[in-house]
C-alpha cells in the first residue's frame, strides 16, 4: 500500500466520526448582500440649502431616518428674512431635540445636524488673560 492510499483510507475513516452536516453546528452566519439593507446601513453626509421656511422639511425628513448628517447653508434665507431664519433653526433644534441628535453653527452661513449616533465637536477656547488685569507688565 502506497503513501496516498495510506492517507485516503484515514481521511474515510474519521470522516465516519463525524456528525452529518445538517447536525453539526454553524460557525458563522452567512450574510447576503441586499441593495435595501445597504442603503440604510451607510451614513451620508448631505448638504442643504435653505431659501425658504418650506426648504427645511427635506432636512428634517432625512434627520428622522437616522441615517444623514445635514450641512445646512442658510445664508439665503439669512439674507432673506431673519423671522423666518429663526422660526426654522428652532424647528431643527427641536428636531434635534427628538431624534437625541446634535446640532451646532459653523461659520456665519452653516449649521450641522447629526443624529444620535453622531455628536458634533466643540473647541473649548482656553481664556485670554485681559492686559488690563494684569498689573505686572
Amino acid at each position: 500500500m502506497g503513501f496516498f492510499d495510506k492517507l485516503k483510507e484515514k481521511i474515510a475513516t474519521r470522516s465516519d466520526d463525524f456528525e452529518p452536516e445538517e447536525h453539526q453546528p454553524e460557525d458563522y452566519v452567512e450574510i447576503s448582500h441586499d441593495s435595501q439593507g445597504d442603503k440604510h446601513s451607510r451614513i451620508l453626509v448631505r448638504p442643504f440649502v435653505i431659501e425658504e421656511f418650506g426648504d427645511i422639511k427635506p432636512v428634517l425628513d432625512c434627520l428622522r431616518e437616522g441615517y444623514t448628517i445635514a450641512l445646512v447653508n442658510i445664508r439665503p434665507l439669512k439674507d432673506k428674512d431673519l423671522v423666518e431664519l429663526k422660526r426654522a433653526i428652532n424647528k431643527l433644534k427641536k428636531t434635534c431635540e427628538a431624534i437625541e441628535g446634535d446640532i451646532a453653527g459653523f461659520s456665519d452661513d452653516w449649521v450641522a445636524v447629526t443624529p444620535s449616533f453622531a455628536k458634533i465637536y466643540r473647541e473649548k477656547t482656553p481664556r485670554v488673560k485681559s492686559l488690563e488685569a494684569d498689573e505686572d507688565f
